[in-house]
């Protein structure tokens, strides 16, 4: 039976791997909040067979569905995709899954962070939160893997870790009062070392601008390789993004990894700005305690928040003028990866995030 062990991943020599190394799987949730989804969560729906039948070319890939939803999923996605009955609240794997980690002899464990819906009640976007906060206990017991539990209230997607012991991250989200207002950032950086086995933070002072998790890093930047991270550009001074990715630019300039490298800075364009349109936003149910979303409210694009596997990369698409530019770039800096470009990743989006914010990689040992 897999253990919740008293020990810390750092203590027993397993580190987060970077995105760019091998996996096994691919774990996410199913859509159905009608509060979150519109039109049902139909259209999501769709856009997440596209996704998983994609990504099970690459490696396995398991969808949590609701009892209510089961037959329903299985008959929408491949038969290459196995589907699992579990209770969630919401979507979102790569927030509310386990963190898979690894060591150097090929095992392969889990931290489960603490989750809190970003935010709890203090801003956060859906009550309750219960269900998911119990995701990657589940995930681990359903693999025979072992747990790390942190009181840290934390997401992955908030998280980008090198795999040589270099973690980026934001302090709008993880010293956000809505996570973890009650400590210092000195005991959120030993957290962090703890539970991700890493030597080295590196901090951003925030995320995009209209991103509803408070900052994520995963629509900001992302490590490609040891040393080598991917920043999302606009030269356009007049942009509301523009200020940001100067900032980030400067402080990721003037930083050393882990190993004391210079970090080599790649960019790729941003997409425009989208907004909730008004049939979008009257195909949402009302709810108590889930997050607004009326006609006009601006969303956080990004080409950032891709998922890649051991072939493809899935990158988000818009129908904007730089989707095909920044698909160049990913086939650039990734030449052995088919690049797959999502053309309804809008749907995914309206829910809050993207294709990366629904997937859990699962690492291979």
């Amino acid at each position: 039976m897999p253990r919740t062990l008293d020990s810390t991943p750092r203590q027993d020599g397993f580190r987060m791997p970077g995105e760019f190394e091998p996996k096994k799987g691919c774990w996410l949730g199913w859509p159905e909040r009608c509060d979150v989804w519109r039109n049902g969560a139909k259209p999501a729906q769709k856009v997440w067979v596209q996704i998983c039948t994609a990504i099970a070319q690459s490696e396995l890939v398991t969808v949590c569905v609701s009892q209510a939803q089961y037959e329903n999923a299985r008959a929408m996605l491949p038969d290459t995709v196995r589907v699992v009955e579990m209770s969630t609240n919401d979507a979102w794997f790569r927030d509310s899954a386990c963190a898979f980690l690894v060591n150097d002899r090929g095992d392969v464990r889990g931290t489960d962070w603490t989750f809190n819906a970003y935010g709890g009640l203090n801003g956060g976007l859906y009550f309750p939160w219960d269900s998911d906060d119990q995701i990657a206990q589940k995930i681990l017991e359903i693999e025979n893997l072992d747990r790390y539990r942190s009181p840290l209230i934390a997401e992955m997607g908030g998280i980008q870790c090198d795999g040589q012991g270099t973690l980026l991250t934001t302090e709008q989200c993880l010293l956000n009062p809505n996570r973890n207002g009650h400590l210092s950032k000195e005991a959120v950086e030993q957290q962090l070392r703890d539970y991700m086995g890493v030597e080295k933070i590196i901090w951003l002072p925030r995320g995009c601008k209209f991103d509803e998790t408070d900052g994520h890093i995963d629509d900001l930047a992302c490590w490609v390789a040891p040393g080598e991270l991917l920043l999302q550009w606009t030269d356009d001074e007049s942009d509301p993004q523009y200020e940001i990715y100067q900032e980030a630019y400067e402080i990721l300039s003037r930083s050393t990894d882990a190993r004391g490298r210079s970090i080599k800075i790649h960019k790729i364009p941003q997409p425009k700005a989208l907004e909730w349109t008004i049939e979008e936003a009257s195909g949402l149910d009302d709810a108590t305690g889930t997050h607004a979303r009326v006609a006009g409210t601006k969303i956080c694009a990004s080409y950032i928040n891709y998922y890649i596997g051991n072939d493809i990369i899935m990158v988000p698409a818009y129908d904007d003028p730089m989707d095909e530019p920044a698909q160049a770039v990913l086939r650039t800096l990734f030449p052995k990866h088919k690049v797959i470009g999502i053309p309804n990743a809008r749907e995914i989006l309206l829910g809050g995030g993207n294709v990366a914010c629904i997937t859990q990689p699962q690492y291979a040992g």
